[in-house]
């Protein structure tokens, strides 16, 4: 056999065999990802919050110093 088609079948058969082995820890990678995902969007809430709030004190401190002048 050449070497090159050698290479490609070993390399084919240890592909071949690695799949099922992974299965199962992608079904608890997907787990942590929906967890991960979750606390996301906390967190995307909690900033979009705080950014209302950042921009009613911009506006009331806008407005204070437009009457100031």
């Amino acid at each position: 056999m050449k070497p090159t088609l050698l290479f490609a079948f070993c390399a084919l058969i240890t592909l071949v065999s690695s799949v099922p082995a992974q299965a199962p820890q992608q079904h608890s990678a997907q787990g942590e990802l929906a967890a991960l995902i979750t606390e996301l969007r906390a967190q995307q809430a909690a900033i979009a919050a705080n950014q209302i709030k950042l921009n009613e004190k911009l506006a009331t401190l806008a407005e204070s110093i437009r009457v100031a002048r």
